[in-house]
This record gives C-alpha cells, structure tokens and sequence, in this order.
C-alpha cells in the first residue's frame, strides 16, 4: 500500500505557503473552527466559480481575509456593498474588533487548480457528460504555456451508473515525488439528483528551486 499525502502539505513550506497566517497558543482551537466557519461560509453565500483562494491573517485583534476570484464583480457589488457585507458578518463570527476584507483578481482562469475543479463539477451539475466536462477543462488548460501537465480524477456513480466507479484523465507531465514540482491541486464535490461526485485536479506548473 502507498503512503498518500496531500500534494499542498507535502509541499508547504517549500513551494507554497499557509492559508491562515496567524500564530496562538490559548486560542489555537477557537481560531481553527472560526476560520473553517468563515471560508464555508463564503463557498455557501458566493457559490462555485467564484472563490480561488481564502486567505485569513490575524494580527492582535485584527483579522484580514483575503479572497481570491476571477470575478472581483460580483464580491464587491456596487460602490462596495458586498464587500461591507461580507465585512459585518466575518466580524460577528470571528468575534474581532477589526476586520477587513481583501479582494484580489485571479486573471488567469485555466491556471488554477481550484477554478478548474469548479468548473467541472458546475458542468456534471448541469448533466453535462463528465468526460465531456473534463476534456473540455483539460483543453482549455492544455494552451497555456506556463501548465506542464495536468491530471483530473472523478469519482463516484458516473453519468448516474447504479455502480459508483472512479476514471482518471492525464495529459503531459506531472511528477508527484518531486519536491521542487510547484503542483496546484483541489478538490471539489459536484452535488447531483443521482449522488456526489467527487473532481480531484493536480496541475504541475514547472519546478522551483
């Protein structure tokens, strides 16, 4: 049997960085459950296709989340009105004095494991083929340049099938054993009439030393 790890904790620390940034020894637990609260709250109020990434730093009693989307619109609304939205409800769950919420454009779509993810399991929800949604991904994300290889993995009762099986699409390079690999990966759950299939993509971007 292999030993599987996470490809983001293998490589944090070397290619990667934390997504909560913030040191504590009393409220260690407090802070783990309200920034969980906080980033499920967020994919439930804006939905798939929206959310890249969720950031969360905390300095004293100053909590900044950072929410990384290709579509900056939507979060920010007109003259702002989302985002102070989103600002008075994280700080009613995070119990902080002062919370600010960031907005960063994400400009490349097909280079982000987690939008890709996304993007096929809106497809399957649509009763798009699944092998129809991936490929399409996986084209998309084939003419990049700066993406070596991807590979996406769907899992569970396929096309509605009575038996749950799992199919794994590749295309170019991806070495999983090397730390140096900057490997983007995510996983994402499609929610249909029939059951939940669950999308794994891996894009490996080049190495860094």
């Amino acid at each position: 049997m292999a030993h599987k790890v996470n490809p983001k904790i293998f490589r944090i620390g070397l290619t990667q960085g934390w997504t909560s940034v913030w040191f504590s020894k009393k409220n260690y637990q407090k802070n783990l459950k309200e920034d969980l609260e906080i980033r499920k709250f967020l994919e439930k109020k804006l939905g798939k296709g929206i959310i890249e990434e969720v950031k969360i730093e905390r300095i004293g009693n100053k909590t900044v989340v950072i929410i990384k989307t290709p579509k900056p619109g939507v979060i920010i609304g007109r003259g702002g009105e989302g985002v102070e939205l989103l600002s008075k409800i994280i700080r009613k769950m995070a119990n902080s004095k002062e919370v600010r919420v960031d907005i960063e454009e994400v400009k490349e779509f097909s280079m982000s494991a987690s939008m890709v993810a996304q993007q096929i399991a809106q497809d399957i929800e649509r009763r798009v083929p699944y092998r129809r949604a991936v490929k399409r991904a996986t084209f998309r994300v084939s003419q990049k340049k700066e993406v070596k290889g991807i590979k996406v993995k769907v899992k569970g009762r396929l096309n509605g099938a009575e038996i749950a099986r799992s199919e794994t699409f590749k295309s170019g390079n991806l070495p999983l054993q090397t730390l140096r690999g900057d490997v983007d990966y995510s996983e994402v759950r499609a929610r249909c009439s029939y059951g939940t299939i669950g999308i794994k993509v891996w894009l490996y971007k080049g190495e860094k030393i």
